[in-house]
């Protein structure tokens, strides 16, 4: 199944609601730090962290 949306992000945690405001989901924090992209459980969004958001990452900014 393809992912509803991609969205790229400079950090290793994300939250997602589902946007939407009352027709969202629940707040879900993931973490990009394994694999550099996570599926959000409930609406599908796929977040992917940039090659300069892993550099960071590895420095502790």
């Amino acid at each position: 199944m393809q992912p509803l949306e991609t969205i790229y992000v400079d950090d290793s945690t994300v939250g997602c609601d589902g946007g939407g405001g009352a027709l969202g989901h629940p707040m879900v924090y993931l973490s990009l730090e394994k694999k550099g992209a996570v599926d959000c459980p409930y609406c599908g969004r796929r977040y992917i962290q940039t090659e300069d958001g892993k550099r960071h990452a590895g420095h502790g900014h």
